[in-house]
């Protein structure tokens, strides 16, 4: 890292073997309630995105790929299961970091809820934050 190189944000698994720190601007969380989403997390995909030139591995040794679709994959830990990185290879210049890997205090806030109409039927949307059939 050179010295002009802010940290912005550091984070990682729950087992620690996989390890980040970024150096670039976060966008505010988005929550995403697809079904692939709410299966790859357990409840929605409530994620920040970082360019990719921003993230830096401190340690990625359990960092492992499910490649859901050609161009759709998800990025988790194969020792502890924490999912960590959402990725598009149509829009290959980001990751999308989920906002509970990322260490506290982030500074974030929640700013949009995306295909809101999958959402599980045992969630309800916060009326205080905007919903939105479909993806961004």
């Amino acid at each position: 890292m050179t010295n002009n190189e802010k940290i912005t944000a550091t984070g990682g698994c729950i087992c620690g073997g996989v390890r980040y720190r970024i150096t670039g601007p976060l966008r505010n969380v988005v929550n995403c309630h697809c079904e692939p989403c709410r299966r790859f997390t357990g409840h929605h995909m409530a994620a920040t995105a970082v360019l990719i030139k921003d993230i830096f591995f401190e340690k990625k040794e359990t960092l492992n790929w499910y490649q859901r679709t050609s161009t759709v994959r998800y990025g988790f830990c194969s020792k502890c299961g924490s999912s960590l990185l959402w990725s598009d290879t149509t829009r290959e210049d980001f990751f999308a970091v989920p906002a509970g890997c990322l260490d506290q205090p982030t500074g974030l806030i929640t700013e949009l809820n995306i295909y809101a109409e999958e959402a599980g039927d045992y969630h309800h949307l916060d009326p205080t934050i905007s919903s939105k059939t479909g993806e961004i």
